[in-house]
């Protein structure tokens, strides 16, 4: 790949932003291979307190994500990018068809690990040709704390939600970072613009944010209806209404969304199926099915159990009986445990004389204790 000619004044940092918007990249920020002790005493805070839930992949590789020099020695710069995909609706809308199910803004397309990697190897390449360098590429899947740097490179801020907020693009970013040992100029941290403002912690419909700036996991929609490997606690069921993968509550009642753009990427344009699918037409799909219908899509990975698990809370919350009582009753026979039980579950919300006619048959034959306690339990 050739060097493109730049102008004779033109330094390095301004030769990588130039070329960052000829890949597609919204927004560009550099810092140094370091965070501040206090995005380190915020981690392990989190982990002391448990608040990963089944996460455990952080815990793990916790002193990699507090310094980036000990994941990779020789980073001198982090280069970190924005890609905006912001939605050309209120996402909130969704939430009143209680019929169908709702897809967090983010996943309605193809998966951003995908698109973004693809980019920044472009990018990544062009940097270690062009400057004798050596780099690496992160996007979302390795030690790093994204979010911390990218408000150290002036991105945005970390918001009440702990999501990067940013005056142009609101509450609507994927991150992606390249690690260089190529010496660059930093730019100025981002301050914090939330004010006094609690809107995010206010909507949160499981109580998840207990603070500002201070997420419990184990009570975010995101974290149950996709990290989340077994049955949904009881206390956050109702609350889950439709949302059958992920949650935009805190992002999409952010004020800084006013200055927010619909999202020009063609490869990170919603999929119509995603949109809004119908509820009927989702607890049907067989694993084979649901590989196929979420092919190159992030709700593939968390597998087609949960995911019917999921569709089931969200059946139980639709108030619809006459549509979704024989879907139901054949997903109580269903291979797996995890979808019998939210199965149970939903018959209780739409037909509570329905699971006294079939308990007794069904107790019969069930020996998971998870199922068992959802037959016996008053809930």
């Amino acid at each position: 790949m050739k060097r493109s000619k730049a102008p004779p004044h033109q330094t390095p940092d301004e030769e990588i932003r130039a070329y960052a918007l000829t890949l597609g990249f919204d927004c560009l920020g550099v810092t140094s291979a370091t965070l501040p002790a206090e995005a380190h005493d915020r981690l392990q805070s989190f982990l002391k307190d448990e608040k990963q839930g089944d996460m455990n992949w952080l815990k793990e590789r916790a002193a990699q994500r507090s310094h980036p020099q000990a994941l990779w020695p020789d980073a001198r710069s982090i280069i970190t990018v924005g890609v905006n995909y912001g939605p050309d609706h209120q996402p909130l809308d969704n939430l009143a068809f209680k019929s169908q199910g709702n897809i967090s803004v983010y996943a309605r397309h193809r998966d951003y690990h995908d698109v973004i990697k693809k980019r920044l190897r472009v990018f990544a390449t062009w940097i270690a040709k062009t400057f004798k360098t050596d780099v690496k590429i992160f996007v979302d899947t390795a030690p790093v704390m994204e979010k911390p740097l990218a408000q150290q490179a002036s991105l945005g801020w970390m918001g009440k939600h702990t999501n990067i907020v940013s005056r142009s693009y609101g509450s609507w970013l994927f991150l992606g970072e390249i690690f260089t040992s190529l010496p660059l100029h930093p730019d100025v941290p981002q301050s914090d613009h939330c004010g006094s403002c609690t809107r995010c912690i206010s909507i949160c419909p499981t109580g998840a944010i207990v603070a500002p700036y201070n997420v419990d996991a184990r009570r975010c929609i995101s974290y149950l209806t996709i990290e989340h490997k077994g049955p949904i606690p009881h206390e956050f069921r109702t609350a889950m209404g439709n949302r059958i993968y992920g949650c935009d509550d805190c992002l999409a009642v952010c004020p800084w969304n006013r200055f927010a753009k619909t999202c020009s990427h063609d490869d990170l344009k919603p999929k119509p199926e995603n949109a809004l699918p119908s509820l009927l037409d989702l607890i049907t799909l067989d694993d084979a099915q649901f590989r196929a219908r979420f092919s190159g899509s992030p709700i593939k990975r968390i597998g087609r159990d949960r995911f019917i698990r999921n569709v089931l809370i969200a059946i139980g919350n639709s108030n619809d009986p006459q549509t979704f009582e024989q879907s139901v009753i054949d997903r109580l026979t269903d291979s797996s445990s995890l979808v019998r039980g939210a199965a149970v579950w939903a018959l209780k919300q739409l037909i509570p004389q329905a699971v006294q006619d079939n308990k007794k048959q069904f107790l019969k034959q069930e020996n998971d204790p998870d199922v068992i306690n959802e037959w016996l339990c008053d809930k």
